[in-house]
């Protein structure tokens, strides 16, 4: 199963972007969009790339969901 995970775009350089999700930065491609994005804006993240460009209440929604699963996640 794969896993993409919703960042917001911090700035912008070209092909990458500086991006944040929950306090963590990371450098993201910006190769496999097509649609133009701006500063502030979400993106799905798979691996390094960002694969679509999404809503704020998408990103939102999906880190719910993510919290939940976590919530109830037994830890080893």
């Amino acid at each position: 199963m794969c896993l993409a995970v919703p960042m917001q775009v911090i700035e912008l350089d070209g092909v990458t972007a500086r991006c944040n999700a929950n306090g963590v930065e990371r450098t993201v491609n910006l190769f496999l969009l097509d649609a133009p994005l701006a500063a502030g804006e979400f993106v799905l993240v798979h691996v390094g790339y960002a694969i679509q460009k999404i809503s704020a209440p998408h990103a939102r929604s999906a880190w719910e969901l993510h919290d939940q699963m976590q919530a109830h996640t037994p830890h080893a």
